[in-house]
């Protein structure tokens, strides 16, 4: 080969590594793109990562607040079935008399049935006021009720 042919090949393979060299800095820069917008995605990921896992620690400590156990209640009677209807009918506390007249149970026994409806599990809110004692199904128990039966 002559010494012209040489160097028009050399300069061809020169053309072809600075081709070659052009295209990977190309690539270079396309990954070194693709790689930067990959971290900003993994960083979003992050923050959504930590923002569910705070909502998930909320949804945990709602669900043990909601949890409470449910109460037992003892199976009633039929009066005091009659005693429960009117404590859990009316939204205010009513005394002993107003418990008689509104389940029709004579006044002498309702203290003794109130009692006997408190330790079967109904939770019972006592209040007083010129000296008399109101009685109120617990709102908390009676909203537990509505939903649960």
């Amino acid at each position: 080969m002559k010494k012209k042919e040489i160097e028009i090949e050399i300069e061809k393979i020169k053309r072809g590594f600075l081709l070659v060299r052009q295209t990977l800095s190309e690539h270079l820069s396309a990954i070194n793109e693709n790689t930067s917008e990959l971290q900003s995605f993994f960083d979003y990921l992050q923050e959504i990562d930590q923002k569910i896992e705070k909502l998930s620690q909320r949804i945990d400590q709602i669900q043990l607040q909601n949890q409470k156990e449910k109460p037992y209640i003892a199976p009633l009677n039929a009066t005091e079935k009659k005693i429960f209807l009117a404590l859990y009918t009316e939204e205010k506390p009513l005394n002993c008399l107003e418990i008689s007249q509104k389940a029709s149970v004579p006044l002498p026994i309702v203290r003794e049935y109130l009692t006997s409806l408190s330790q079967k599990g109904i939770p019972l809110a006592r209040s007083f006021f010129s000296n008399q004692t109101f009685y109120q199904i617990d709102p908390g128990f009676k909203e537990w009720q509505a939903k649960n039966n």
